[in-house]
């Protein structure tokens, strides 16, 4: 008799084209290793200039999930880089908030995919993951243990966990929404739609080839727009290649970090292990969760997201 998987995923591709299929490959090759079925697998094969297919492809990708027979537990984007913004005013929010909500399924991506899940928690309320997609992290050369390991243990149990040395000897102890991604893709949606307005939150941003100052230009866009005023505390993943300028004079990102500690008005902490690097905590959009520092040691606690309705946490393939 056939083996009944203990895991469905179906690839999603709204961004940018798979321009290394050999990563794209391998990541499927993991992942049914690990037990799971790949669905979906005809988006590495599409492109269209910059994009994973056409506008209307990618949308499709997405509302799809309103119309399937059978949901998927997990829809895995693929990669990043740019496309997302193009399909906000054409996804079905009412459609996929009705029907994600009696079937919920584990939405995960990072970078670009920030902008949807901004969009589908702003107007359907629908909790989705900032975590591994499939090209560069499951399809990685050298897969990470971090990032598989809280994948899983992340999206098979109702609740979930975050531990790392933030750096900072502080006491803290603050609770809210938990919420962020790429930060410029966060500010590239403030005054619209998209942009929930979330209080009391505990917001994370990362980042990816962007010099310190526009950094921190981006950072002040959120502090004067009133959406860090309105947080509890503000943590700082990964900033990959974010490297200053000869005309920087010595000004990096501990320069722009600092600056932000200076005027935020709440909680800075950082190094949390999120964005572009290898090492990558899975983390859901838009839940209560607690947020406690002891020493060095920062940890967060979240729940109230999809999770499998069966427990699986396989090994690394």
């Amino acid at each position: 008799m056939p083996t009944t998987p203990a895991c469905r995923i179906r690839l999603i591709a709204p961004s940018g084209y798979p321009h290394d299929r050999e990563a794209m490959t391998r990541g499927i090759e993991r992942l049914r290793k690990a037990g799971c079925a790949v669905e979906g697998t005809e988006v590495i094969d599409r492109a269209e200039l910059r994009y994973a297919g056409s506008d209307a492809q990618r949308t499709a990708d997405i509302n799809g999930l309103a119309t399937l027979d059978s949901l998927p537990d997990i829809a895995l984007s693929i990669r990043g880089g740019y496309g997302a913004t193009r399909l906000l005013e054409h996804l079905h929010y009412d459609a996929l908030r009705e029907r994600l909500a009696g079937q919920p399924i584990a939405l995960v991506g990072h970078s670009d995919f920030t902008a949807l899940q901004m969009a589908l928690y702003a107007k359907s309320s629908i909790v989705t993951f900032g975590g591994p997609m499939l090209g560069p992290d499951f399809g990685a050369q050298r897969l990470s243990p971090l990032t598989w390991r809280h994948f899983w243990r992340t999206l098979s149990a109702p609740h979930g966990n975050a531990s790392w040395d933030c750096g900072e000897a502080t006491e803290l102890a603050v609770e809210g929404p938990l919420w962020g991604g790429n930060l410029a893709m966060l500010c590239s949606l403030l005054e619209t739609p998209y942009f929930p307005r979330i209080e009391g939150g505990i917001l994370f941003v990362e980042d990816i080839g962007e010099p310190p100052f526009r950094i921190e230009r981006l950072l002040y866009q959120l502090h004067l727009s009133g959406v860090l005023g309105r947080q509890r505390a503000l943590i700082l993943g990964d900033f990959t290649q974010c490297r200053p300028a000869a005309y920087d004079n010595g000004y990096g990102l501990p320069d722009a970090f600092e600056q932000i500690r200076r005027m935020a008005g709440i909680p800075v902490l950082s190094r949390m292990p999120f964005g572009h690097d290898a090492d990558k905590f899975t983390l859901p959009f838009g839940v209560p969760a607690r947020l406690r520092v002891v020493g060095q040691r920062a940890s967060l606690d979240f729940h109230g997201y999809p999770h499998l309705r069966q427990g699986h946490e396989p090994s690394m393939a």
